[in-house]
């Protein structure tokens, strides 16, 4: 049986969790590029909040931190994910480094479309860019999300639409990039 502070702590958490819930999710799905993997994410994130409510909940900012933590867990499951890709390729890379004329991989299409463009980017300008232009935050919000200056946010966010544009192709202005990825937030695929 509960005291009343912890059904207090019971009710607050319900309601951080119905209106957090859907934003986290997006959040994870764009910095990841799974959408499988962002309901997991996101669940997993405010089930460490749970563990920490009473904490988060005294704390300024517990939307930031919510998103912090499903920030780390989504480098996590990259990072895991990358070590995975390079032991399958070990295990079945060719032995005897002989070429056997076979060609490098599939031909890359010319067109990449945003999501796949944001994959390609380095987690932290890949979090730069998703949180700003597809979150709306602030350059301050951001760094406090990310656990960075806003120098940096501010030169990772720069750094990311150039590299957007480079993805997207030299026909795609910084404004359209921004404008691609902010179309995101709502859905494409979610």
């Amino acid at each position: 049986m509960g005291t009343a502070v912890d059904d207090a702590a019971a009710a607050e958490f319900h309601e951080f969790f119905a209106a957090h819930y859907a934003e986290l999710a997006r959040l994870a799905h764009l910095l990841t590029g799974e959408a499988d993997a962002a309901d997991d994410l996101a669940a997993d994130a405010l089930l460490a909040l749970w563990h920490r409510w009473d904490r988060v909940r005294e704390a300024g900012h517990p939307v930031a931190y919510a998103r912090g933590v499903v920030a780390n867990l989504a480098r996590t499951r990259i990072r895991s994910a990358v070590r995975e890709r390079r032991r399958i390729a070990l295990f079945w890379a060719p032995r005897g480094g002989g070429d056997d004329g076979a060609a490098e991989g599939p031909d890359v299409p010319a067109v990449v479309d945003v999501q796949e463009a944001l994959r390609r980017l380095p987690f932290r300008k890949r979090a730069c860019v998703v949180l700003r232009h597809a979150f709306d935050l602030s350059e301050r919000d951001t760094s406090l999300v990310l656990g960075i200056s806003v120098g940096t946010v501010k030169s990772q966010t720069s750094r990311a639409v150039a590299e957007l544009q480079r993805l997207l192709g030299p026909e795609t202005p910084a404004a359209r990039v921004r404008v691609a990825v902010a179309a995101q937030r709502s859905g494409g695929e979610r």
